[in-house]
């Protein structure tokens, strides 16, 4: 199962009743801008209780193509990866 945009936007409707479906739309929206923009900037996004997202770059290496075999080159590239926090990690992992 995977949580989408929409239902984020009502999960935030419905906890918080003093705000209107369109503020809790602009409420998503105006987080989820400001995280891509500081991840496009090269900056680490850390959200407490949840986990760090770090922006990392790849060098090029060499690599192979999985249906010919054929050696290729792999250009360097910026990855995001996610480490979750303690917090999270405990909470996901409870018996």
């Amino acid at each position: 199962m995977t949580l989408t945009k929409a239902e984020l936007v009502q999960q935030v409707y419905k906890t918080h009743p003093f705000l209107s479906k369109p503020q809790a739309v602009d409420a998503v929206d105006a987080f989820l801008r400001i995280s891509k923009n500081t991840l496009i900037q090269g900056t680490d996004l850390l959200l407490s209780g949840f986990g760090k997202f770090n922006v990392k770059d790849k060098k090029t290496r060499r690599g192979r193509n999985p249906q010919t075999g054929d050696a290729l080159t792999l250009d360097a590239r910026r990855v995001i990866t996610f480490k979750p926090s303690g917090i999270l990690r405990d909470k996901i992992n409870i018996p």
